[in-house]
């Protein structure tokens, strides 16, 4: 007979591979090594399998590389005017870490495939926190001077530690979440650049028709 529990079974491993892939890929785009920091942690602990070819990721050296990487991402965001100048590498670099991320935790897919969503999931998960982030930074400096940029470097630090957590812990929740954050974003760039809104309610109307 088939076997519709196991198909199902690893459905659902897949579907978790792939959710846990793509919420390490958005944690790139508010800090590329933060969500590296966490899975290498989580690999040590031996709660997170790694993919064949990334379990260098799961090793001490790693670990000490991503704390060390992380610590000068991190207080280089906080230097005035050097955000913003680190925001013209880091969306590609957090594309090519958002990659390798989805890559590194999607264990139960052939490797073309695995790669496909990788490029496509990953990569576009990653690119698009980081335009987001970095247009905030942006109007945060046009407005402020810069003074207003320690709280968009605060919140992506937020932002990348809270999304690594609960892509590792409720990984589906974490995929959500991003939608929403990609509808926002798609939203208010549709009002920004092509004055997308609301139809206006006529005032007056019944006066008008009296």
């Amino acid at each position: 007979m088939f076997d519709d529990g196991g198909l199902h079974s690893q459905t659902m491993e897949i579907g978790l591979g792939i959710a846990l892939g793509i919420g390490l890929s958005s944690a790139c785009g508010f800090r590329v090594f933060i969500p590296f920091l966490v899975a290498s942690t989580a690999s040590l602990l031996g709660f997170l399998p790694l993919a064949d070819g990334f379990e260098w990721i799961g090793t001490f050296p790693a670990l000490i590389a991503f704390a060390a990487a992380t610590i000068f991402e991190v207080l280089a965001f906080y230097v005035p005017w050097l955000d913003n100048a680190l925001d013209a590498i880091a969306t590609p670099v957090a594309v090519a870490g958002g990659v390798i991320a989805a890559a590194s935790v999607i264990t139960d897919l052939p490797p073309l495939l695995k790669w496909v969503v990788a490029l496509i999931g990953g990569g576009g998960a990653a690119g698009i926190v980081q335009g987001t982030t970095a247009f905030l930074r942006l109007k945060s400096t046009t407005l402020t001077g810069g003074l207003g940029n320690v709280l968009v470097a605060s919140g992506e630090l937020m932002g990348a530690l809270t999304t690594s957590i609960l892509a590792l812990t409720v990984p589906f929740a974490c995929v959500l979440a991003l939608l929403f954050l990609c509808f926002i974003v798609f939203r208010t760039a549709g009002r920004v650049l092509f004055g997308w809104s609301r139809p206006k309610q006529r005032q007056g109307a019944s006066s008008s028709s009296l």
